[in-house]
């Protein structure tokens, strides 16, 4: 008998997982709390709450060429960089193509997942759910986590003294959908990610003013790279990759920056990153211009907030602000796992190889999708999905627990050495 494997989540990750599922001769079941798939691509016009969406103008970082799954390429007639409703359309042909809807249960959500009494020997889980208020558990021999990264916002206003003062609007990026009802007005975007980087530059195009905070600078690349090629298409080869990493951190430091410098010196524009062998970076064709004109203006983090304006670490004041947009990035939560497993998870870099728990007795859990990746993630997702299903069938095994610990360590220890965030690098999807 096929081995029963629960899916939490039709996201990108959990379509992947689904595929993977049925390829290795497993019997998944996918449980997806909202009604339809995609995950954080389905757009909605108002934010629903403990539910992350794109906003309205969300275009792919990462070309068609790169994002597509291995077995699934985009139709012909696609662009290269792909708006999120044909992102959305692609991945319901894909689940169309490879009949996974049969296998996903909407409107269930998962509100425990626990070790069955006898798990040493099992490695069987309890999985409890809830459709339309009513419950139901069932045991499986092995787990999918796919609720990916995005799942709770970071919103850290402890750091900003004088915000409970602001007489204005803050909110976090998660609510924003698009510049309506921004017009005329003075508005901060905290952050220096993609979304900071979007919003800031769509929102220009109706504010008076919008001030870019960054605390530690970012390098801004355009998606148009050499003979108007995409950007991931030249840079992101075996090739590159391995130079790099025989590199001396410095020598490569200086390579990149030159390479980042070659559009427009970040020097003139107050971007230049914060020295660091982590090298942070987003995609925007937009917002160079935007700072040029003057509809951005760059400042470095915010120091406090008055009633009505916002005093920078520079020393600088801007007044009569009227909104304050927190593009802080999100948290991982995995609050139907059991305490001592959902601790363990919430750091990526305590998984071997960011998927499996190298303390498990039993190697029936597995995180697909909570990475960082200067690329793509649905090729990741792809290969840890393959991965995890195959050790699940048997047909792949793990090293001993001791080697696991050890690639750990190693692993943490290499990011700190290069000042890197432990969830990874800044994802550019």
């Amino acid at each position: 008998m096929a081995r029963r494997v629960a899916i939490v989540g039709a996201g990108v990750s959990g379509l992947a997982s689904l595929k993977c599922c049925l390829d290795e001769g497993l019997q998944p079941t996918c449980f997806e709390r909202s009604n339809g798939i995609g995950g954080l691509w389905q757009f909605t016009e108002i934010p629903e709450k403990g539910k992350t969406n794109v906003y309205r103008s969300v275009i792919t970082n990462t070309s068609k060429e790169m994002t597509c799954f291995s077995d699934f390429p985009f139709p012909e007639d696609c662009p290269n960089y792909l708006h999120h409703s044909v992102l959305l359309e692609y991945l319901k042909a894909y689940a169309e193509q490879f009949h996974l809807l049969d296998y996903i249960h909407f409107k269930t959500t998962v509100y425990s997942i626990r070790k069955h009494p006898e798990f040493t020997a099992t490695g069987q889980w309890v999985v409890c759910t809830e459709t339309n208020g009513q419950q139901a558990s069932a045991i499986f021999d092995a787990v999918m986590v796919c609720n990916g990264r995005y799942a709770e916002i970071n919103l850290p206003l402890a750091s900003f003294p004088g915000i409970e003062n602001f007489q204005g609007r803050y909110f976090h990026s998660w609510e924003y959908r698009d510049p309506k009802g921004f017009e005329g007005g003075n508005v901060i975007v905290i952050g220096a990610g993609s979304t900071a980087g979007d919003v800031a530059a769509e929102i220009s195009r109706a504010a008076a003013k919008v001030f870019l905070s960054t605390r530690r600078g970012t390098w801004v690349i355009s998606r148009i790279s050499e003979a108007g090629w995409p950007f991931d298409l030249v840079y992101s080869t075996r090739f590159r990759g391995s130079i790099l990493k025989l590199l001396p951190e410095g020598i490569m430091g200086k390579m990149l920056s030159k390479i980042c410098n070659r559009w427009f010196n970040h020097e003139n524009y107050g971007l230049v990153p914060i020295q660091s062998s982590w090298i942070p970076f987003i995609l925007n064709d937009e917002l160079p211009s935007c700072i040029l004109c003057g509809g951005v203006v760059v400042k470095p983090n915010v120091k406090r907030f008055t009633e009505t304006s916002a005093i920078f670490e520079d020393g600088t004041v801007e007044e009569n602000i009227d909104v304050v947009i927190f593009a802080t990035g999100y948290n991982a939560a995995f609050p139907f796992l059991e305490e001592s497993v959902a601790d363990a998870c919430r750091n990526s870099t305590s998984l071997y190889k960011q998927v499996f728990l190298p303390q498990l007795e039993k190697p029936t859990l597995a995180v697909i999708g909570y990475i960082s990746v200067t690329g793509s993630i649905l090729p990741v997702v792809e290969l840890q999905a393959r991965w995890a299903t195959r050790v699940f069938n048997g047909s792949s095994k793990l090293p001993p627990v001791n080697r696991l610990m050890s690639e750990v360590a190693k692993q943490k220890n290499y990011l700190l050495k290069r000042n890197i965030p432990r969830d990874g690098s800044e994802s550019i999807q």
